[in-house]
């Protein structure tokens, strides 16, 4: 992928991640009423563990998305942390801050060593 084309795709991550922020940074709970105050706690609690784990995530996709900032830089961007095999464009389009193929990913997400084949 030319580089060009990288820098667009995480600019364009970037805005959606600041756009998902600002989302996240308006809290629910500043504009109840005073019906939704008596509903039930549990409600409550449930948002609460929602919107935290939303704001792990988003943590974690702005992490993904610094590192690939990084290796934009160093010109490494579009190929594998792993074993340096080039990921498909196709897939950057569709994952800009990708750091693995997707065949790696899998194996990754599974808790499986890179050259194990189980």
């Amino acid at each position: 992928m030319n580089p060009e084309r990288a820098q667009e795709l995480l600019l364009q991550e970037r805005q959606r991640l600041e756009e998902a922020l600002t989302a996240a940074a308006a809290s629910p709970g500043d504009e109840q009423d005073t019906d939704s105050l008596s509903a039930d706690g549990a409600a409550d609690l449930y948002q609460a563990e929602f919107d935290e784990t939303q704001s792990g995530d988003l943590r974690d996709k702005i992490s993904a998305l610094l590192r690939a900032e990084e290796r934009l830089k160093a010109g490494t961007y579009g190929k594998s942390i792993e074993s340096g095999e080039v990921i498909p464009d196709a897939r950057l389009e569709a994952v800009p801050t990708a750091e693995r193929t997707a065949e790696e990913q899998e194996r990754f997400d599974r808790g499986i060593p890179l050259g194990d084949s189980t």
